[in-house]
Parts: structure tokens; C-alpha cells; sequence
């Protein structure tokens, strides 16, 4: 069994939902793994990670909009610290999560075709986030 990890930076340019696929795959050569693994750990409170459509950013633009509109911004939450986005940002990574699993077949991501790796970041003025990239296979 190969197993292989390595972290990659990436910084959000806002607020918003951001294609990361091929940011993935750049940081981490797969191509001899026949079946296996990857999973990937995002490692950020107010940060999270998903899959979806991949070609229309429409998609990107409205899924930002409705999870502000399900989870405002604003300061009558109880933990608000760092600003009205803080706690909101704090629940949509929850609610989307920092963690995904991704099978690899004959070298490749075993995607559907329009699905991608999101990097949703969730706060105004983001910073640099890290994700540890874990692959596992044969």
C-alpha cells in the first residue's frame, strides 16, 4: 500500500465559494495509485469544504447567497469576538464540514463529471488556509 501527505496553503481571494480541484491535484501526484483514497482535512474553524457543480460559477455565486441568507451575519449571536462574520462563519463549517473522502480509480479522482472540490470560505477578510491532502491506495 502507498500512502502519501502533503499540506497545500491556499488563500480565498473573499467571501465566497472557490473551485480548488485542480489546486488539489497539483499538490499531490496520484497518477500510481490504481485504487485508493483521498481524503482531505481542512484545518480552519471558519472554513469549509465541499463538492459541487464545477463548470457554472452561477452555482458558486448562489450557493454563497443562500448560506448567508440561512446563516446572517450580525451580532446577536453570543460569540462574536472577532466581528459580526465570526460566528456564522464558525457554523457553516460545521454545517458544510472540513473534511472529504474521494476515491481514486486507475489514477484519477472519481468524480462525477461536474462535480469539483470547493474551498468555502466563510469570512469577509480571509486569511491562508491549509489542507492536509492524504492519499492511500495501491
Amino acid at each position: 500500500m502507498k500512502m502519501k501527505q502533503e499540506i497545500v496553503r491556499i488563500k480565498a481571494p473573499s467571501r465566497g465559494f472557490f473551485l480548488i480541484t485542480d489546486k488539489i491535484l497539483n499538490a499531490v501526484d496520484i497518477s500510481d495509485v490504481e485504487v485508493g483514497m483521498m481524503n482531505l482535512f481542512l484545518k480552519h474553524t471558519s472554513a469549509s469544504l465541499t463538492i459541487n457543480e464545477n463548470v457554472s460559477p452561477e452555482v458558486r455565486i448562489d450557493m454563497e447567497e443562500i448560506s448567508s441568507r440561512l446563516v446572517p451575519d450580525g451580532y446577536h449571536y453570543h460569540h462574536s469576538l472577532e466581528g459580526p462574520d465570526d460566528m456564522p462563519a464558525h457554523f457553516k463549517s460545521s454545517m458544510f464540514g472540513v473534511s472529504l473522502n474521494i476515491p481514486i480509480t486507475a489514477g484519477r479522482l472519481n468524480l462525477g463529471t461536474w462535480q469539483g472540490i470547493y474551498l468555502n470560505e466563510h469570512r469577509d477578510y480571509p486569511s491562508s488556509r491549509e489542507i492536509v491532502i492524504t492519499v492511500w491506495g495501491v
